[in-house]
């Protein structure tokens, strides 16, 4: 591949213009190094340690896909054989790699995800203009990567025997935080947020000669040094000069202001390196001079920006780190203007905690580790007691709360943060139950109010206990509904509400404790994703746009089952699922480009084609609301498709679904292990299809067949333009696939592109990538290498057989004259084409096509859809690529075709 394309691609991500700078400006950051001599170096440096590099996998895709061809949906077979290659040559020299792939986007970061998926459909649109004037290829500069690539990589490298994991955030920070609390031997990817992030060393992915395993090593250390800077000064600049999180326009006038008067600009360096070196001297000759003293809003235009600034300085704090940049008060509680800044960052929540000692005081910070989650736990010493606090982590949330002892109980208090007051809430341990009991601040001045807060109901149960003269006591306001709610004395013996920890199952009981009543340190709240680090007072919030609304931090999962969640986490960690964990937790899914062409209004988008599954899959996840589906909440869709902006996300409704005997719950799917469950999770997998009238049919295929031949029936009951041709070629082409070596596949080349091809292709395989999700949603009825891209789809081959077919050839020739292939190939269309008579949909070949296939084809534009009174047949309906996008809300399966 060409690196320069690499290189151009990459430099968007991570610090903007660091990449270049480092390349042009400051070579010497950058040494060649041999990943065979660095492991040599490691054993012997810790005798009994595998070496090990962790892989930012999302960074390393285009440098894995090698194969020529990419225009066709993939080339599926060469593309693993070339992961193959690269597991084997690390292995070989006794290295272990360790890979992590994106889980999500980070709502931080959705604006710029956005952002690149507009770029790429502006790519696929000049693809296909290539394709129609040329009938070829385009050249590897306007190189797009086939669909589904990033999902496919995972189940390869598990396939493989590789340990791969899917993050519960953006990967590199959780790849970062991996090797420095591995003691890995580096990073392999390809992003400068790891020049900026304190951890080890950082290796190029695109300079690497997998033959001779020598590659670049990006020195932060060296880096400095030519700034000017300490390690701990990268962060702010990075945040200045723009990155993931801070848009690069923010600081625009700030770093033009530091460039007129910077006095040694290099005449030979381009503009942008003389901003990064403007901007560096003005952190090493400025700021450093009040580090410690002024609070960077002192210093800096932040402006309203300030929480959205803090929130990326600190995404580059690893656990157990702080940043010198955050203003610090003599008693050890760090605060800017009244609010609690966060010297740490959880590595699966990001979610920051208080955890410093006394500067004045000098205590260590101590780190203790967690044996659940094997992360080491940093503990901060409160400086009036000089008593130990130890920073425990929720094993769900993955949050660390400030645990802090009592002078006379002696026992462990969590602190926490309310989340609508914004008061500092203090928990307390009760004397009996030594339960933990949130405690805040009510609305009058120096009143506190213990609370219990539900981290999946998000709802706030106050909890108090009031004078012991057993009077009632108002304790809070409810913001949405002004009621106000009351309790009494813990000497009165009322009853007082008490909430239950889903996550742990425990009772929350009122804290009852008379002798906890000094104000204790405060940290972020464990149940709210509050990302800003802050807990800011009310002036501040209701000026501050940056601050995540309301309605946001309300939702905490969207499935109350903790049980079910737990494996649905699970899968997702192991990268053994696709989207599942998403819709549970966030009901938030995001889908990328894929290879469509916006002019070619007869095909619909992926994206509406298989939603009626997905809406199906919604009702089985969240079946908390299975029987009244009008009352479930909808899933946000970031889906990329011709015509959507992104401005918004689709909010797209649960649709029930009829599986025979009744819908079985996510624990009898999931968790029931006896034989005769593996047919009720067929049968849940078909209705997601709403193909179980064809269960028979289908359980007479032999695998890997089976589920092409589902998707294929699906397919093609949705889609009124595919034809009898589409289905020869899609039916000889995994017959075909079966029968050829990897060389024969590469050797393979068509006629010419075809962008009708070109855009069935990559159907085809986001089609398989919702068979991975309704699959896994389903409990694994089927095995996932039965629809693995690699076993029955290869891009050429199928170009190959449409262009074939489109022409005419006999089936003997699709076939390539095989006699043992034409009984299979009549045998599954037979099954296809039967399946798709009992949906009222008969296929035929292009020469039967009327002038009702002339127009525009979709299932809205030629087909049937619902309509409010029930099912109607017309040609009046909206077509496909005018479906409005942003936040309308999909309710009804209205493009199945009846």
């Amino acid at each position: 591949m060409d690196r320069q394309m690499i290189l151009s691609r990459s430099s968007v991500m991570g610090v903007r213009g660091l990449q270049g700078f480092v390349g042009s400006t400051c070579p010497h950051i950058c040494t060649v190094v041999n990943f065979k001599e660095l492991a040599e170096h490691h054993r012997s440096k810790y005798p009994g340690c595998t070496p090990t590099i962790v892989v930012d996998a999302m960074c390393c895709l285009r440098y894995w896909y090698t194969p020529e061809s990419w225009i066709c949906g993939g080339q599926w077979r060469e593309y693993f054989s070339a992961l193959r290659d690269f597991v084997k040559t690390f292995t070989a020299v006794g290295i272990k790699l360790i890979f992590f792939f994106d889980g999500m986007v980070e709502q931080d970061k959705r604006d710029e995800w956005v952002k690149r998926r507009l770029k790429n459909n502006r790519e696929i649109s000049r693809i296909f203009h290539y394709i129609k004037s040329h009938k070829e290829q385009p050249g590897r500069n306007m190189f797009f990567i086939p669909s589904g690539l990033a999902v496919f990589t995972r189940f390869a490298l598990k396939t493989l025997g590789q340990e791969t994991l899917c993050s519960l955030q953006e990967a590199d920070y959780e790849v970062a935080s991996y090797g420095l609390q591995h003691n890995c031997l580096g990073i392999l990817g390809e992003d400068t947020d790891y020049l900026i992030y304190d951890t080890c060393p950082y290796f190029s992915i695109s300079e690497l000669c997998l033959e001779s395993l020598d590659t670049v090593m990006l020195c932060r250390e060296k880096l400095c040094e030519s700034l000017g800077l300490h390690v701990a000064d990268l962060p702010l600049l990075a945040c200045l000069l723009g990155n993931d999180i801070i848009p690069e326009g923010m600081f625009e006038s700030f770093r033009y202001k530091c460039l007129s008067s910077y006095t040694s600009v290099k005449e030979n360096f381009d503009k942008k390196g003389n901003i990064i070196l403007a901007v560096s001297d003005h952190i090493s000759k400025v700021l450093h001079l009040y580090q410690g003293e002024r609070k960077l809003e002192e210093l800096l235009p932040l402006g309203p920006n300030k929480a959205l600034f803090y929130k990326g300085m600190a995404s580059y704090l690893l656990p157990g780190q702080k940043s010198p940049w955050f203003f610090q008060k003599p008693k050890g509680v760090i605060t800017l203007d009244k609010q609690v800044i966060s010297m740490s960052s959880d590595p699966e929540s990001r979610e920051e905690v208080p955890m410093c000692s006394d500067p004045e005081s000098k205590q260590e910070v101590h780190m203790c580790s967690d044996p659940e989650s094997r992360q080491e736990v940093p503990m901060c010493s409160d400086p009036e007691p000089r008593q130990e606090v130890p920073m425990c982590s929720d094993p769900e949330s993955r949050q660390e709360v400030p645990m802090c002892t009592g002078p006379e109980s002696r026992q462990e208090v969590p602190m926490c943060t309310g989340s609508e007051s914004r008061q500092e809430v203090p928990m307390c341990t009760g004397p009996e139950s030594r339960q933990e009991v949130p405690m805040c601040t009510g609305p009058e001045p120096r009143q506190e109010v213990p609370m219990c807060t539900g981290p999946e109901s998000r709802q706030e149960v106050p909890m108090c206990t009031g004078p012991q003269s057993g009077q009632e006591v108002l304790i809070w306001t409810d913001p949405e509904s002004r009621q106000e709610i009351l309790c009494t004395g813990h000497e009165s013996k009322q009853e007082v509400p008490i909430c239950t920890d889903p996550i742990s199952k425990q009772e929350d009981s009122m804290c009852t404790h008379p002798e906890i009543n000094q104000k204790l340190p405060v940290a972020t709240d464990f149940e709210f994703k509050l990302e800003a680090l802050m807990c800011t007072n009310p002036e501040i919030k209701q000026e501050d746009p940056t601050n995540v609304g309301p309605e946001i931090k309300q939702q905490v999962t969207m499935v109350s089952d903790t049980e079910i969640l737990k494996i649905a986490r699970t899968h997702h960690v192991q990268a053994e699922s696709y989207l599942v964990y998403n819709i549970m937790s966030s009901g938030e899914i995001e889908c990328s480009n894929t290879l469509e062409d916006e002019l070619d209004q007869a095909l619909p988008s992926q994206a509406f084609i298989y939603r009626p599954i997905r809406q199906r899959v919604y009702s089985l996840l969240l079946e908390d609301c299975q029987d009244v589906a009008s009352t479930c909440p909808a899933v946000k869709e970031w889906f990329v498709y011709p015509g959507n902006p992104l401005r918004h996300p689709d909010l797209v409704r649960p649709l029930q679904m009829s599986v025979p005997g009744g819908t079985p719950s996510l624990k009898i799917l999931w968790l029931n292990q006896e034989p005769e469950m593996q047919v009720r999770r067929l049968d849940t997998l078909l209705a997601c299809f709403n193909l179980s009238s064809s269960r028979e049919e289908l359980q007479a295929v032999e695998s890997p067949f089976q589920a092409l031949c589902c998707l294929l029936i699906y397919l093609f009951v949705q889609v009124d333009t595919l034809c009898l041709e589409d289905l020869h070629a899609f039916i000889a082409q995994a017959l075909c696939l079966q029968g050829k070596s990897t060389s024969q596949l590469v050797n393979l080349q068509p006629d010419y592109i075809n962008p009708r091809a070109v855009q069935l292709g990559s159907l085809l395989v986001r089609g398989l990538t919702t068979l991975v999700l309704v699959n896994s949603a389903c409990g694994f009825p089927w095995k996932m290498s039965d629809f693995m891209p690699w076993n029955i789809f290869d891009g050429k081959l199928f170009h190959q057989k449409y262009l074939q077919s489109e022409k005419g050839y006999a089936v003997e020739v699709l076939l390539e004259q095989n006699r043992s292939r034409l009984t299979k190939f009549h045998n599954l269309k037979a099954v296809v084409c039967k399946a798709c008579m009992k949906e009222n949909r008969r296929i035929t070949g292009r020469a039967h096509w009327g002038s009702h296939h002339a127009g525009r084809w979709g299932r809205q534009g030629s087909g049937y859809h619902r309509t409010g009174s029930g099912y109607s047949r017309s040609s009046q309906g909206q077509p496909w690529r005018d479906q409005g996008p942003g936040s309308r809300q999909y309710e009804h399966d209205q493009w199945r075709r009846y």
